[in-house]
């Protein structure tokens, strides 16, 4: 096993650990731990709520889950001799659930969570047609998982982090908010926002203190969005195996990671869409000099997915264009396009037993492909989503029988406002 160098007791919240993360990105964020290139090393994370979320049949953790506290991110972890313009490169060797912790009260020991946040409280990719709050917990079962709240579906987990990347430089984290915040002012009033400012409320900021601590919580950068510098990417498969090509923007490059996913479908569309858990990462490191200028990487990672992926041959598949639910043409918005896409779906599961609410759930935890499939055809973007069919333990394409009839069992919970 790789040597431990940011161990996290399942026992003690994020801030009464050994080693301290951080909940914002900014350059002054001291680097909690130094490796050296090609070091290899294990990281623990927390799930993204810090133990917020229960192992219950409430939504109402859900409804209320303190979003200005997130995500609670390992790191920084500074990379010896790593300079501006190189490029970092990070091979993920290995990944999971809290080790050891086959059962308890964290998310990662056993068990995770997918949920629908409210649109009171950060809404999600349907928020429109699910504005209230529910919540699916998913057990683990070496690589399955499987649902009370979601029944009659097991399938293999994509396991990856939602969340890694480098800190960002004093200059692009002025870009950041001076962009989000003209944004923010176009509508300042929306529910949910447009972007998330600066919060000093919640913010964790590693062994930062007095004066230095309260100038970084008025600057740092909320870790809601991906960004130049990796961030919340979601995607779900850069899993084990992969390699990853990180701009620097700051001596060390100061890299972080978290918000583990056992599973998630593309796109995260519930907002916690993913199967959230805390657990490991190995990882190792190497820094290519000058790399960002040599191979035009001046923002924005690249990364070579790995080859773990669960093997799934049929789908399912639905497809959506660009035009609303009440008729309005939008010129090729593939955005609107995917939506409709997971609508069709979401309908289409609901012939066969399940509320809307638990096919929704299935989109955001389940290993779905979401692909941009038409561009160029105006007026209409065309998106679409592909299910494994093998996940369901009943026949799932339409037959001259009609639409076999499940058993939804207890439902998701649902808490509202």
């Amino acid at each position: 096993m790789p040597e431990l160098i940011f161990p996290l007791d399942s026992t003690k919240p994020f801030t009464a650990q050994e080693k301290v993360g951080h909940n914002r990105w900014h350059p002054d964020i001291p680097a909690a731990v130094t490796v050296k290139a090609g070091d290899s090393f294990r990281v623990h994370c927390r799930e993204w709520f810090d133990g917020a979320i229960v192992n219950d049949d409430s939504a109402d953790d859900i409804r209320d889950a303190p979003l200005a506290g997130v995500h609670v991110l390992s790191g920084p972890i500074a990379v010896e001799g790593a300079k501006p313009g190189d490029l970092l490169i990070v091979d993920i060797l290995d990944i999971g659930p809290i080790p050891q912790e086959d059962s308890g009260p964290l998310a990662g020991q056993g068990w995770g969570y997918t949920g629908i946040f409210p649109t009171l409280n950060g809404g999600g990719f349907l928020t429109e047609q699910f504005p209230d709050a529910y919540k699916a917990i998913w057990d683990f079962s070496g690589q399955k998982t499987t649902s009370r709240h979601v029944p009659h579906v097991e399938f293999t987990g994509i396991v990856h982090p939602g969340l890694m990347g480098t800190a960002p430089s004093r200059d692009l984290l002025s870009t950041w908010n001076t962009r989000e915040a003209a944004l923010i002012a176009t509508d300042p009033d929306r529910v949910p926002p447009l972007a998330l400012p600066p919060l000093p409320d919640s913010a964790i900021l590693g062994s930062l203190t007095g004066e230095e601590f309260d100038t970084v919580a008025a600057e740092g950068a909320r870790t809601a969005p991906p960004r130049e510098n990796g961030g919340n990417q979601d995607i779900k498969n850069l899993t084990k195996g992969s390699r990853i090509f990180y701009p620097v923007f700051v001596d060390g490059a100061n890299l972080s990671v978290g918000d583990l996913h056992f599973s998630q479908g593309d796109g995260e569309i519930t907002f916690c869409g993913a199967i959230e858990m805390g657990g490991f990462i190995d990882l190792r490191v190497e820094i290519l000099r000058d790399g960002m200028s040599t191979y035009g990487v001046s923002e924005n990672a690249i990364f070579m997915p790995g080859n773990t992926d669960p093997q799934y041959s049929e789908f399912l598949a639905f497809s959506g264009t660009s035009v609303t639910l009440d008729g309005e043409q939008r010129y090729l918005d593939s955005h609107l396009a995917y939506q409709r896409a997971c609508l069709h779906a979401i309908d289409y599961l609901t012939k066969f037993g399940y509320s809307p609410e638990q096919a929704y759930l299935l989109l955001g935890a389940a290993p779905i492909e979401g692909r941009l499939s038409g561009v160029v055809d105006i007026p209409n973007a065309c998106a679409t989503v592909y299910i494994p069919t093998a996940i369901f333990d009943f026949p799932i394409a339409p037959s001259a029988s009609g639409p076999f009839q499940i058993d939804p069992g207890i439902g998701a919970p649902h808490s509202a406002f």
